[in-house]
């Protein structure tokens, strides 16, 4: 099923608005690290939101060519293609200012997310006799939701296209009391579609839950498959390996402090013959040492970085040096990203240097 994208400024602008008024959740997500946001005003230039994150993980976070914003809108989860452009002022608290993305996606490729991991709720439907039956919620996304009966096999009294009344406390703030349409019938099992569409309050709020449960589901098989992937990794001495191109033993040591959870953190010397070595023993992400912004050293680190080319992804590691002059250079060099290592680093390095790793990890390859 391919993905619906929607085009045409005033209809994005509108969408948007309304995401606005309603001060809508936003995941904003690049290839390596997510954050949680939501819309606060529309500008003629920009989207201003919330800033729900530290300064640091603003400064290097969202300065990515890939950064991108996912929101609920109705029964879609649209996504958009943005950037950063500044910060801005509402009702008095600061806000960050990102761009107007040109078109908007909608990135779930199914016609509903159905989110399985609901917990124990029990539903009652009615059909057309007025008989109240009792089940058990399986599913459910904004369209509609799936029961199974706790008694007996539904398709004794309740026909495919039947009209039913649906009541489901799926939490304390979202109650569905609502029409539907019988869809599919089998055996104990009942999947049911809202009939009309759910009204737009509780249809925001119902979209909204999914919107978070899904992104929890994302974020737990990445999970997952970062953990199978490092472990696999190990076993083969490889890729979750993280190399220090740097003479500084200080740049190690404090690195060694701010990655505890990294398990193979090594040094070498800024060489090419030392890169070439690390390259073949098959280390996952290289830090490539920037101490200070002198000609010599930038074109020391771009011969490296080009040598380097996309054998392995690498991050800019500067030290007494500004971060706007670090990020130009690696958006020269194409680095995966950029770092200033200051004397009290925060925890988000370790977030984005996990983040590369799984990003980049790769499973083993058969035969």
């Amino acid at each position: 099923m391919a993905a619906t994208v929607i085009t045409g400024e005033m209809v994005i602008r509108e969408i948007l608005g309304v995401a606005c008024v309603n001060k809508e959740l936003m995941i904003l997500v690049t290839p390596y690290l997510k954050f949680e946001s939501s819309f606060v005003r529309l500008d003629s230039d920009a989207i201003h939101v919330r800033i729900g994150m530290s300064a640091e993980e603003v400064m290097y976070g969202l300065r990515n060519p890939d950064l991108r914003f996912r929101f609920p809108h109705l029964t879609q989860f649209l996504e958009g293609h943005t950037r950063m452009v500044g910060f801005g002022v509402h009702e008095g608290r600061r806000t960050i200012r990102l761009s107007i993305p040109p078109t908007l996606q909608d990135d779930e490729l199914r016609r509903n997310y159905r989110v399985e991991r609901v917990g124990r709720v029990s539903v009652t439907f009615s059909d057309s006799r007025f008989e109240l039956h009792q089940a058990q919620l399986q599913n459910i996304c904004p369209g509609g939701a799936r029961f199974l009966s706790t008694t007996e096999s539904i398709e004794g009294f309740v026909r495919t296209g039947a009209k039913l009344h649906v009541t489901i406390p799926l939490t304390e703030e979202i109650h569905i009391n609502w029409t539907a349409v019988a869809r599919w019938v089998q055996d104990r099992v009942l999947g049911i579609e809202f009939v009309p569409a759910l009204p737009t309050v509780l249809l925001g709020d119902l979209s909204r839950w999914v919107f978070k449960k899904r992104e929890e589901d994302k974020e737990r098989i990445e999970r997952s498959a970062s953990a199978a992937l490092s472990e696999v990794a190990m076993k083969r001495g490889g890729s979750s390996q993280v190399v220090l191109l740097s003479l500084s033993s200080e740049v190690e040591d404090t690195l060694r402090a701010i990655l505890p959870e990294i398990p193979v953190l090594k040094r070498v010397p800024p060489t090419l013959q030392a890169l070439k070595e690390a390259v073949n023993e098959g280390a996952g992400l290289f830090l490539l040492h920037l101490p200070g912004g002198n000609l010599d050293e930038r074109r020391r680190l771009k011969t490296l970085a080009e040598s380097l080319g996309k054998q392995a992804p690498f991050v800019l590691l500067g030290t007494e040096i500004e971060s706007g002059p670090l990020f130009e250079l690696a958006n020269d060099m194409k680095a995966a990203s950029a770092y200033v290592l200051g004397p009290k680093p925060g925890p988000f390095f370790q977030r984005l240097v996990q983040g590369i790793l799984r990003r980049h990890a790769e499973p083993p390859k058969e035969g």
